[in-house]
């Protein structure tokens, strides 16, 4: 199973859209906090390339972008392969 980040903040819709479809399916994820865990937004914005936008998704260290970027790749049945899990 991949390694999965995501980069949040409490007030983000975005952020629990995409919460919502690594539970659906069932992935464990590392979550941090960028508005409550100091250092975690400088650790965000030099792995994403300067992205400032949240959620920021990282599955095994490679950055795929935020919910609507984890969606499409859900959508296209792309998703899973990412995750190391048989489609």
């Amino acid at each position: 199973m991949a390694q999965v980040e995501i980069y949040t903040t409490a007030l983000c819709p975005y952020c629990y859209r995409a919460k919502a479809l690594l539970k659906k399916k069932g992935v464990a994820y590392a979550e941090y906090a960028v508005d409550a865990e100091p250092g975690r937004l400088e650790e965000m914005l030099k792995r994403s390339g300067g992205r400032r936008t949240v959620p920021q998704v990282f599955i095994d260290g490679k950055g795929i972008g935020g919910s609507d970027e984890l969606h499409a790749l859900e959508a296209k049945g792309k998703l899973d392969a990412l995750l190391g899990r048989a489609a």
